[in-house]
């Protein structure tokens, strides 16, 4: 999908000038595509603003979130794959995203600044939108969707930042240099306010439903959607449950047949996705497969799944690997919910493009762990197998933020979270919809004891949305998350005989001893304010446990 870049000056806080670039692409199926715009030269408030192509090339430079290489955002795969490292799913080669949670996190961190700025960034962009907007004489429905759209990206950005940092500061205008350099923290509680509103009044002016060739662009679903995010972040079940049967009887939406094959470039439009990053090849693409895939593919091997997410899915008897009596420990990778082999690569096991994955200390395959940072096992959720014989670093899929199956996952949790009577027809419309895709079809789930299903709603969501950002959310709005990162972390099946096994360090299992994480309790819940930021604007304040 074709986009425009907007490139700001960046003033130290969020203070930005605006500047708006736009790349030309020739794509003749989406010639009319909202995201296809003509060239435009640096331009200026006084000169811009004056047509309704103006503010539509404007929607489309605040929608942008930069191709290639750039990440470290909540709309970008890099950025939103880390978010579950972060929460304990497995490890990243250089540590990055490790950092926030194992203890060493502090102020002076690069990859917290950049969260932070590139928030704000986009943030400016919707202000200065919203600002000008209204001086274009246009169809005012027309107008009143572009406001919408931009109103849901900016309360999306507040809310990431209120929930990883808490009090930030808040705007609704673009400030001077001098008002963004003493511009004080402003209460979650007041931004959370302020984001719930914003989601409800766009949501009633946005459309159910868009055409192909403006796919990618906000919908009342995808509103309500981060809505149904930000309730549940603030334990708001009744409200959360409301906002979610909106979207379920919109009927907008449905589960796609396949879970193997939905995040492929060539399945890309599909109705299961309410909210995604748009790319395309050859001229707005991404470098995701270059981190992603093994070296032996010609990748990086970028990341490594810890097996304590292997161990999370179930054998295919719907017990877990403790219970069941499918699992066997000499071959603990059969007899598994499907949803392991399309998430994880396993060695000697995935077979990828004609090719078997092999990490084996003992062989000489370019991914044998014991070669760099990696437990053994690679992510094989995302490889897309349609894409051959292209540029890793050139990739057109697109990018999912969120699914239909969040919503009936998450409507169920909210159901439940209020208190409300759970039974067997409203769990056959939510997660057992979801367990019963025709290439996953892992038997319904049956209990209604809210304890008992609160886990296997947790553990639902864990092996479901694994890698899409949602499991460092979820271990910090449960308060589980110093319980689920203190802990030793594993990695591949290495011997059926531990006790007498002396090639690596292994546990009791005989899963390779991998990484050990110390989350800081009552600390690491929340980032730090980026000292960068508190260097010029002496207001910030820092949050509690981080060095003043």
């Amino acid at each position: 999908m074709i986009t425009t870049i907007k490139k700001y000056r960046n003033i130290r806080s969020v203070a930005l000038k605006f500047c708006l670039f736009v790349l030309v692409v020739s794509n003749s199926a989406c010639s009319d595509d909202f995201f296809d715009k003509n060239p435009l030269d640096k331009v200026s408030d006084a000169t811009f603003w004056k047509s309704e192509s103006d503010a539509k090339l404007a929607l489309a430079g605040c929608y942008n979130n930069g191709g290639a290489w750039n990440g470290e955002d909540f709309w970008t795969a890099r950025g939103i794959i880390y978010l579950d490292f972060m929460a304990g799913l497995g490890s990243e080669k250089e540590l990055i995203p490790d950092r926030f949670t194992d203890g060493t996190l502090d102020p002076t961190n690069g990859t917290v600044e950049a969260y932070w700025d590139n928030s704000y960034r986009k943030i400016t962009a919707c202000n200065n939108f919203l600002f000008h907007i209204d001086d274009i004489v246009m169809d005012e429905n027309t107008k009143a969707i572009m406001k919408s759209e931009i109103r849901t990206i900016r309360a999306y950005q507040y809310f990431n930042l209120a929930f990883f940092f808490s009090d930030v500061p808040f705007t609704t205008k673009v400030l001077t240099v001098d008002e963004a350099n003493n511009i004080p923290r402003t209460s979650k509680t007041e931004i959370m306010d302020f984001v719930e509103a914003e989601l409800e009044e766009s949501a009633l002016n946005l459309p159910s439903t868009r055409p192909t060739t403006e796919d990618g662009r906000i919908t009342s679903g995808a509103a309500l959607a981060i809505l149904g995010r930000v309730q549940m972040a603030n334990k708001k079940w009744g409200p959360a449950a409301i906002t979610y049967k909106k979207i379920i009887d919109s009927e907008a939406y449905t589960l796609n047949a396949s879970f193997e094959t939905m995040f492929n470039a060539n399945n890309e439009i599909n109705k299961e996705f309410i909210l995604t990053t748009q790319y395309q090849e050859d001229v707005y693409g991404h470098v995701l497969p270059q981190y992603l895939y093994p070296e032996a593919y010609g990748g990086w091997h970028q990341f490594s799944p810890y097996n304590e997410l292997v161990k999370q899915y179930e054998c295919t008897d719907g017990l877990s690997i403790d219970e069941s009596p499918l699992f066997d420990p000499a071959n603990p990778y059969n007899n598994r919910d499907p949803r392991l082999d399309y998430t994880i690569m396993i060695s000697d096991r995935t077979v990828f493009q004609g090719k078997t994955f092999v990490s084996r200390p003992d062989s000489n395959s370019p991914d044998r762990f014991t070669r760099y940072n990696w437990s053994g096992y690679c992510i094989n959720k995302f490889m897309d197998p349609s894409f051959t014989g292209g540029n890793l670093m050139n990739y057109g899929g697109n990018w999912s933020i969120i699914r239909y199956a969040e919503v009936l996952l998450s409507y169920l949790e909210s159901k439940l979270e209020a208190g409300e009577a759970i039974n067997q027809a409203l769990l056959d419309e939510t997660i057992n919809k979801v367990r019963s895709r025709a290439d996953v079809n892992m038997p319904a789930i049956t209990t209604t004891n809210p304890t008992e299903l609160r886990n296997k709603i947790r553990m639902e969501r864990e092996v479901e949305f694994a890698f899409e950002g949602l499991h460092y959310y979820d271990i910090l709005r449960w308060g589980v998350a110093a319980e689920k990162l203190n802990r030793q972390f594993t990695g591949m099946k290495l011997t059926n005989d531990p006790a007498n096994y002396t090639a690596f360090d292994v546990d009791e299992d005989g899963y390779l001893m991998y990484q050990k994480r110390n989350f800081v309790e009552g600390v690491n819940e929340l980032w730090p304010i980026p000292q960068a930021e508190r260097n010029v604007n002496t207001k910030l304040t820092q949050n509690t446990g981080y060095p003043n």
